[in-house]
């Protein structure tokens, strides 16, 4: 069976209250220096993913554009391993450092621990509720 690996528009979190209702109260965590993972579980069949990296941390355009470029293709290749959760990832300083392969590493050490935690978020709270 192949799986469908396109990144089309209902993978992305789209409005500022997508982005809010992670924002206000994460389950899940997930941490780097240089990255922050954030999820909370959602009602759709898929993950679905919103990057943010600001000015302050990545001056010039062409750097946050590299970078969430490949935060997006990182998850695009990912995405059938992830439960179903709305995430976050915020760069924070020293993202436009690492070189392309360290950035790689991070972020599959962060799909791999935030898979894991949301895997068990999801157990202890289907366990507390029956």
């Amino acid at each position: 069976m192949k799986q469908n690996l396109s990144y089309g528009r209902e993978l992305r979190l789209l409005t500022p209250a997508h982005f809010q209702k992670v924002f206000d109260n994460p389950p899940v965590k997930a941490v780097t220096a240089e990255l922050t993972m954030l999820a909370t579980p959602n009602n759709l069949d898929h993950p679905r993913i919103g990057v943010t990296l600001s000015k302050k941390r990545a001056k010039r355009a062409v750097d946050r554009n590299r970078i969430k470029r490949k935060i997006r293709e990182s998850f695009r290749l990912k995405q059938h391993k992830i439960p179903a959760f709305d995430i976050i990832v915020i760069g924070k300083s020293g993202v436009v450092d690492l070189s392309q392969e360290e950035l790689q590493q991070r972020l599959d050490y962060l799909w791999r621990t935030l898979s894991k935690r949301c895997a068990q978020y999801l157990s202890a709270s289907s366990a507390s509720t029956s």
